[in-house]
């Protein structure tokens, strides 16, 4: 998928939303049309899906948990660790700070990772998880705010956006079931201070489960932002135990969604 958008990108980007659009539609006819043919195909998709859910939750508990091993052996280790798996500058992080990166990327990953491909299918089938993985890779490589691809990667983000609002919110109600604390109008609360209209609902959730203080200023290519904290109130000085926290909780949600898409399969 990733080889497709490249190619999208070079024979298409001439930096305007119109070819933008059109390419991201060329694309998902592609995708869906796949989806239904491997749909066709003799076998066991089921087993085949849930093999490779199970490879991506384990690939996202290992990148995680190397944060916190690396950070328990010195800052700077544990700053490269996490530079592995986040966009903003890592240079200058301090500790509470690298904790904060590596359990965002966690709840925001198991909602972009697991939770949506899951829904996907569910909905939708073969066509449906294969067209939402189009997206949320176009998103990743050319939904961006740069000179070339601002107007061009805009119908990738704002469909990425739009395929993830249930999504995120399943996710978030997934991760506050592994430990109920407070109220869920608090997380949707939260979630509305967020810079994305959905990462932020992952993240608000678990910031709640973990009482811990996500989001805040960081920097982007040098430059400094300031963002709203989520959970203000949560505890700020934060390091590996936070982390491997996070791990625990993603492996209990993981727990409880499988159970859903077992209930699911049953009807």
């Amino acid at each position: 998928m990733g080889r497709a958008v490249a190619w999208a990108d070079r024979t298409f980007n001439d930096r305007t939303r119109l070819k933008g659009v059109l390419a991201l539609a060329l694309l998902l006819l592609g995708a869906i049309a796949l989806g239904q043919v491997l749909a066709a195909l003799p076998g066991r998709i089921a087993e085949v899906l849930v093999g490779a859910i199970l490879l991506a939750q384990r690939s996202l508990v290992d990148h995680v948990q190397a944060v916190a091993r690396a950070l328990r052996i010195s800052l700077p280790e544990g700053r490269h660790a996490v530079s592995m798996i986040v966009g903003r500058d890592t240079a200058t992080l301090d500790e509470p700070a690298v904790a904060r990166a590596a359990i965002e990327s966690a709840a925001e990953n198991f909602s972009d990772g697991l939770v949506a491909p899951a829904f996907w299918f569910a909905v939708a089938g073969l066509p449906g998880l294969l067209a939402y993985k189009l997206t949320n890779t176009a998103d990743s490589m050319i939904g961006h705010r740069t000179p070339r691809h601002e107007q061009f990667g805009w119908a990738a983000a704002r469909f990425d956006d739009l395929l993830n609002l249930i999504p995120a919110r399943l996710s978030a109600l997934l991760i506050w079931l592994t430990r109920p604390r407070g109220h869920w109008r608090d997380i949707v609360a939260d979630a509305r201070l967020h810079r994305s209209p959905n990462a932020g609902w992952p993240e608000a959730s678990m910031a709640r489960v973990l009482d811990v203080a996500l989001s805040g200023p960081r920097s982007y290519h040098g430059q400094m932002r300031d963002f709203p904290w989520v959970h203000p109130q949560g505890r700020r000085t934060i390091g590996p135990r936070e982390i491997e926290a996070s791990v625990r909780t993603l492996w209990s949600a993981w727990a409880i969604l499988l159970a859903l898409a077992v209930l699911w399969a049953a009807i």
